[in-house]
């Protein structure tokens, strides 16, 4: 059995117990074995032996509790935490409302165990300083967008020169900007008095100032920290840095600047790269497509062409026009006219649907099994309603090279699909 700590102080905080579904108070019991969501039993439940579906009452268990002591004897794990609590929510050094909040441990208690486990402890201090190292170390590689940092030493122009209006009236000495955004804000509010004779309209009018006032200056913040995490307070070292972009991007960036505002340095450099990336993916796309459609061009054209010196022309045709240079007309003489090669009814929709006679008309006539389907089934239904086909008939149905309609019209009466009339 092990001893661990709870959830929280509140019960709220903990699953309930899954036998009785009670809020949990501690101690309570956790199932060692169920898993991987926490089974957890009150006691009552526990030493009824309760089993649900996987969970059985010899399954190893572990106490949950925070009633023993972690730093110093005298102060309990669950202590530890609502002294924390207590320090976060009154404050550090309210020493009074954090014994009044714990009510188990007076002020004196409170502030001495703080300060001797929390501040002075030299393995807290270490840690501390370790995290602090860390934050810097990741601080100073992070992937930042033209970042302006402290450290930096920004250039210190004259008083009212270019440069100096280039980065906004910034004084580095200062860290700050000559003339703040709505510079006069301070004007509505140096005549405000709070007197205790005042109305409560004059009272609420006064409060109703005092927040417009409250706006301006979270305006003025916001806007101050565009400026430095978008490292704009340096305005020519950020167009230098800008112009090793592409043009296209740099065009981006200009149409795209007012969305800066809304999003982080780093989000708004992602934002302007997927698009640069979006552009070049379409640009490869076209041209991926062109060099498709050749080759299917190509493969069509070798369907038709078996003579091997008249297809070695073709090729050097497309050469040529691929340079960009006019191609030299050639006649191909043939000795006599050629047949179209079968038609591969692979993959056609309605193939699965014919015979192998069916196929065989279709890859001669060179007809696609669907249209072989409705054109059959035209003439099936014309022949059952005047009880029999001539083929002067069929070809009025079937408006299609008479010579096919010829071919599919005796392959039907030879196969007694219809009769003739």
């Amino acid at each position: 059995m092990d001893r661990l700590a709870s959830f929280g102080n509140d019960p709220f905080d903990k699953p309930p117990c899954r036998g009785c579904s009670s809020y949990l108070v501690e101690p309570y019991i956790k199932c060692a074995e169920c898993g991987p969501s926490p089974f957890l039993l009150c006691l009552q439940c526990f030493t009824r032996g309760y089993e649900y579906k996987n969970h059985q009452s010899d399954h190893k268990y572990e106490i949950m509790t925070s009633d023993f002591p972690v730093l110093e004897p005298g102060w309990t794990a669950q202590e530890e935490m609502a002294l924390l609590e207590a320090v976060m929510d009154c404050g550090f050094g309210n020493w009074q409302d954090v014994a009044y909040q714990m009510r188990t441990k007076t002020k004196e208690e409170c502030e001495g165990h703080y300060m001797k486990n929390f501040i002075n402890n030299p393995l807290f201090s270490s840690t501390l300083l370790s995290l602090r190292q860390m934050e810097d170390h990741l601080s100073r590689t992070a992937d930042t967008a033209i970042p302006f940092k402290p450290t930096d030493d920004p250039p210190r122009p004259s008083f009212d020169s270019q440069l100096s209006r280039d980065m906004a009236g910034y004084m580095p000495a200062r860290a700050d900007f000559m003339e703040e955004f709505d510079n006069y804000a301070e004007w509505d509010l140096k005549d405000i008095d709070f007197v205790d004779d005042d109305s409560d309209i004059l009272h609420a009018l006064k409060v109703a100032v005092v927040d417009i006032y409250h706006s301006r200056l979270e305006e003025r913040q916001r806007r101050k920290k565009i400026i430095r995490d978008h490292g704009l307070i340096n305005l020519r070292k950020f167009q230098i840095l800008e112009r090793h972009y592409p043009k296209e991007v740099q065009d981006l960036y200009d149409v795209m600047r007012r969305f800066a505002r809304v999003v982080g340095p780093i989000e708004h450099d992602k934002f302007i790269e997927s698009h640069a990336c979006a552009k070049v993916y379409e640009r490869v796309k076209r041209i991926r497509e062109d060099e498709r459609k050749k080759r299917n061009m190509l493969c069509d054209i070798l369907q038709y062409i078996h003579d091997a010196r008249a297809c070695q022309q073709w090729l050097h045709k497309q050469a040529a026009i691929d340079a960009g240079i006019t191609p030299v007309v050639t006649t191909i003489t043939t000795s006599g006219r050629r047949s179209a090669p079968p038609l591969n009814l692979t993959g056609l929709p309605g193939t699965e649907k014919l015979n192998e006679r069916e196929k065989e008309l279709c890859q001669v006539v060179r007809l696609v099994p669907g249209a072989y389907l409705e054109y059959k089934q035209a003439l099936l239904n014309e022949c059952r309603r005047q009880g029999g086909l001539r083929l002067a008939q069929a070809r009025s149905l079937i408006k299609i090279d008479v010579n096919k309609t010829r071919k599919i019209y005796d392959f039907l009466i030879k196969e007694g699909y219809i009769n003739k009339a």
